[in-house]
């Protein structure tokens, strides 16, 4: 078998390829699974060192991309193999596995081992040598102390890209604090962003482990263009703190410009009344995002057959709308209300005038045909639930396109793989590090 990276003839039912070691078990070298199709990352290897959401976001859309993603867990698994419950849902799916480890992990491998072991330690290590990419997401500090710290790896391979995430970045006084999605999330200012102006923080759902996990595969890929193109491996920080600061923005851009940052604005006061969301009468919700008050308003107006309203007023110009807010969006309310959704959405379609659209929820975006035509979800026939569908990384690539190929691996499912065919152990070595408690 041909390996697609260093393109040496290997034996048919190698897994690894002899000379580099690149995996050339999926598809045509050994990534993806769908025969000579290569995501843009094949051939590269990923050290996941991670738990929870944070890390695990950021090594499964390297794994996406096509990149082979090793997890590394303890010998009692990942801690989110046992989280039954998020924000009130079950997580609880058929033949034991789990809706939250699943949607975080798909694509990956797993090996188990026990790094607190001298022997556990070194398989590591020796991992870390023929891998590109190492990430952990652990409290600065607990990586040093383990032997796994950056200046620690780089003994083995000083060319790796050592990814990093943490709560609040690797240095200051609370870059050692304890950190999970919503403290991040209040230390950023974010929880003041939505809701009524009250002075009351309201949640944004958990967006600061997506937010930093999208962050550090940003990073990671900037590491391996500068490996490609500088010969230099690197550490790349990310954290939940400055993720999501970024994540504000236009909103934190202005206010350090002209120190006055954009208000929260409940929907009954929204200053221009074009850019807000009302209820329909089958009790959907509809949006209009149209920034020029003015040059939208006789549009709107004649679209909902309210023309009248162009000689109020209260509603004559964008200032007069503003001031006038309240009355507006009532009216607007009592104008929508009148019908169903699909009522207005026949009535706004085609017209380029009107800047609209559905508010939807998640059950909606299956039947969506721009999420179907564009493959933001894709049906995936898992061993043991079944049918699903999972959310694609959303990206669309003309010739290295991605593709959705395995579920997220059973605890320590390739651990005897990855020590005989990556790091070159025997069958009797498995034996005695099985027996001595270095690896299931």
């Amino acid at each position: 078998m041909k390996c697609a990276r260093c393109d040496r003839d290997n034996r048919e039912d190698a897994k690894f390829c002899d000379a580099c070691g690149a995996s050339l078990t999926y598809g045509s070298n050994g990534r993806n699974g769908s025969a000579g199709i290569l995501g843009p990352l094949d051939g590269i290897r990923v050290i996941d060192w991670t738990m929870w959401q944070f890390g695990p976001v950021s090594t499964m859309m390297l794994a996406d991309l096509g990149a082979e993603v090793i997890k590394v867990e303890s010998l009692d698994g990942d801690l989110g193999r046992q989280f039954n419950r998020v924000a009130g849902a079950s997580s609880v799916m058929p033949g034991g596995i789990n809706s939250y480890f699943e949607c975080l992990n798909r694509q990956k491998k797993s090996i188990a081992i026990d790094l607190k072991n001298p022997k556990g330690l070194e398989v590591m290590c020796k991992l870390a040598g023929k891998s590109d990419v190492f990430v952990e997401n652990f409290r600065n500090g607990v990586a040093e102390r383990l032997g796994l710290g950056y200046d620690d790896v780089i003994k083995h391979n000083p060319m790796i890209v050592y990814g990093s995430a943490s709560g609040y970045g690797p240095r200051g006084p609370d870059s050692n604090k304890p950190a999970f999605a919503l403290t991040g999330e209040s230390r950023s200012g974010s929880l003041f962003w939505a809701g009524p102006d009250d002075g009351i923080p309201y949640s944004v759902g958990g967006m600061a482990d997506q937010m930093a996990g999208i962050m550090l595969s940003y990073g990671v890929l900037g590491g391996l263009l500068a490996r490609e193109r500088m010969g230099i491996g690197q550490k790349v920080d990310a954290s939940h703190l400055g993720s999501v600061m970024w994540l504000g923005g236009m909103r934190y851009g202005m206010a350090l410009l002209t120190d006055n940052a954009p208000a929260r604005i409940d929907r009954s006061m929204a200053r221009n009344p074009l850019w807000n969301y009302y209820e329909c009468e089958d009790g959907k919700w509809i949006a209009f995002s149209m920034n020029q008050s003015d040059r939208y308003w006789p549009f709107i107006c004649k679209a909902i057959g309210r023309t009248d309203l162009l000689d109020d007023e209260r509603f004559g110009s964008m200032d007069n709308r503003t001031e006038h807010r309240k009355e507006l969006v009532e009216v607007l309310d009592n104008i929508f209300i009148t019908r169903k959704r699909e009522d207005w959405a026949e009535l706004f379609t085609g017209n380029e005038d009107i800047i609209w659209e559905r508010v939807q929820d998640v059950f909606d975006l299956p039947n969506d045909p721009q999420v179907i035509a564009n493959n933001y979800i894709v049906d995936f026939n898992h061993p043991i639930a079944g049918p699903t569908k999972w959310l694609q990384t959303p990206l669309g690539y003309s010739k290295t396109p991605l593709s959705t190929r395995k579920m997220a691996p059973v605890h320590g499912e390739n651990t005897e793989e990855i020590l005989i065919d990556t790091l070159g152990y025997t069958w009797d070595d498995i034996a005695t590090l099985q027996s001595e408690g270095v690896i299931l």
